[in-house]
């Protein structure tokens, strides 16, 4: 077999849960994904030190674990349900409060996160009764029944790695319920000791050159849709687009992104990223373009992406073996032409996100060691394949047994020590390129890593009219800050809480094929955030923005947070 690059990207994200009115978390995702997710990620490339990747943290989410870390350390929590872990006497919580410890604390893969503790399974159990009588009944549920709660739902939530080797976790699920305010208190420490470790872990790793940290746009905009609304029909001819024509100023607005993020990224890791990984795989050739004058080497997208393009570029050419244009870098014709390109292997990431946490772990990594293998194979002579396998580096573990920790430690194990598979970054890959063994790409077709299209963030009427609320919302805000009306501080106010509405995320979830309760949220959310905004432009909330946009109906895989590329 021919020796093969393999680059293991793995994507960091969460939107901006914070209320920048009242400086509290709407939704506690980022600490719970750091105590169990990036916990145990950077846990595994500690103990395979052979082992290398690229981690691709998005700055509004490090701007979120730096908020926590803040939190823990002047000891004023802005989260309710981490509040509630250290309330010392649940016995006099709110009606609201005892509502929230229910609504949240079930929220998890029950297989995984809950049946394999019989204890955390009897709590819902007596919940789900008292409630099949009437949701008075859940009254009688007493004050230790919350702490018991609060405190397996965040035991559930911490990483394997975590479990394995810290005493007070252990002590607590051996202990199993009667949980005391020392005990939550003891759990709480844990957690911010935890949140406030992981910056410097990954940080020591990087420098290191065991990893490769890349970023993204702040805010995780989809900067292709900010720039033009219309590069949707690269790849959908026939795509419905918001009324109004552009987002206004669209292509200075990813410019600020890019910028904020880079300056983000140098502060937090010393260093300056060498790539970007935009949000949700999403490129244009102007995105690439500001990508280039950024001084950004690198950038990556979707397998449906690259085809779409070569179907652009060649017209009369049939696409030959994906093998034979998938796995090598491309650079695309024009002002962009030194930003190196790479494009996901799909198959091979998918099956990480969605088909892996049904197997056998070490199954699971063979097989993808072999399929590794199996490119390497039927490369031609003279081929240096570079695979990229690209996705979400939080939300798939939920779905594997033991928090994904056989798979990785395995997969890993079996990387380090192979001959013909060299696990690299692009930054070194990059180092080691000549210009001309890039592949040059004439036509770049603006796609997303989600079928290559943009159909999930734009298209039907009410994504359509999430994009026309922020475009006026916008217009208002261009003639309030040209005005001269704002002072210097007020006006950095209102640019952050533009560059939170900008984010990708609402615009994701809203939709009828998504599950009720979260388009509820999300929709709120983005709602709040164009409310705030007008209110620090000191103007009226228009009485749209009031409207709900979306209300859900679907049950997708994996309940909304992955979807597979095709």
């Amino acid at each position: 077999m021919q020796p093969i690059n393999f680059v293991l990207l793995w994507h960091m994200h969460q939107p901006d849960y914070r209320n920048y009115e009242t400086g509290e978390f709407m939704l506690p995702w980022v600490y719970l994904h750091a105590i169990k997710d990036y916990t145990d990620m950077v846990s595994h490339l500690e103990a395979h030190p052979s082992m290398k990747a690229v981690v691709n943290f998005v700055p509004v989410l490090l701007d979120q674990l730096e908020d926590y870390a803040a939190q823990f350390a002047m000891g004023e929590i802005r989260d309710p349900l981490l509040r509630l872990l250290a309330t010392p006497d649940l016995e006099q919580v709110s009606a609201s409060d005892r509502l929230r410890v229910f609504d949240s604390c079930f929220r998890s893969n029950h297989v995984t996160m809950m049946q394999p503790y019989p204890a955390y399974k009897r709590l819902y159990d007596m919940h789900e009764t008292l409630r099949g009588h009437g949701e008075a009944e859940l009254a009688y549920l007493s004050a230790q029944y919350l702490a018991d709660l609060l405190v397996w739902y965040h035991l559930a939530w911490t990483g394997e790695s975590v479990r394995r080797s810290n005493e007070t976790v252990v002590r607590l699920m051996t202990q199993g319920g009667g949980f005391s305010h020392a005990d939550r208190v003891q759990l709480l420490g844990l957690i911010g000791d935890l949140i406030q470790g992981l910056i410097p872990r990954y940080r020591k790793l990087a420098e290191s050159g065991q990893i490769e940290l890349s970023t993204t746009p702040h805010y995780h905009p989809l900067a292709p849709l900010l720039i033009d609304f219309s590069s949707a029909r690269d790849s959908m001819p026939n795509e419905n687009l918001p009324g109004e024509p552009a987002y206004p100023g669209g292509r200075g607005r990813v410019a600020v992104h890019l910028a904020s993020a880079i300056e983000s990224h140098t502060r937090r890791f010393g260093i300056r990223p060498s790539g970007v990984w935009p949000a949700e795989g999403a490129v244009s050739a102007p995105f690439l373009e500001i990508l280039a004058e950024h001084g950004c080497q690198w950038s990556a997208s979707g397998e449906a992406v690259l085809a779409n393009s070569l179907r652009h570029s060649y017209p009369n050419q049939h696409l030959q073996d994906r093998g034979r244009y998938l796995y090598r870098p491309y650079r695309v014709q024009g002002k962009a032409d030194s930003v190196t390109c790479f494009f996901r292997d799909e198959k091979l990431s998918d099956m990480i996100g969605f088909e892996y946490a049904k197997w056998f772990g070490r199954d699971a990594a063979e097989h993808l060691v072999h399929s590794l293998e199996d490119i390497g194979r039927n490369a031609l002579p003279g081929e240096n394949p570079v695979v990229s396998v690209i996705l979400d580096g939080e939300n798939a573990w939920e779905y594997y047994p033991y928090n994904g920790y056989y798979f990785l430690n395995d997969l890993y194990e079996i990387l380090e020590n192979h001959a013909s598979i060299h696990v690299t970054t692009y930054r070194d890959y990059i180092a080691s390129l000549k210009h001309i063994d890039a592949a040059a790409l004439p036509v770049l077709a603006a796609g997303s890593w989600v079928y290559g299209t943009f159909s999930t963030w734009i298209g039907d009427r009410d994504k359509n009219h999430a994009w026309d609320l922020l475009c006026a919302a916008k217009h208002s805000y261009d003639l309030v800050m040209q005005s001269g009306r704002l002072s210097s501080e007020e006006m950095l106010k209102a640019e952050r809480q533009l560059a939170s509405c900008e984010s990708s995320d609402w615009f994701w979830w809203l939709g009828d094929y998504n599950p009720p309760y979260v388009v509820s949220s999300f929709d709120q959310l983005f709602r709040d955030n164009l409310a705030n905004l007008y209110g620090l432009l000191k103007l009226p909330t228009p009485k749209t923005v009031l409207e709900p946009i979306s209300h859900g109906g679907g049950t997708p895989e994996s309940g909304g947070t992955m979807r597979r590329a095709s």
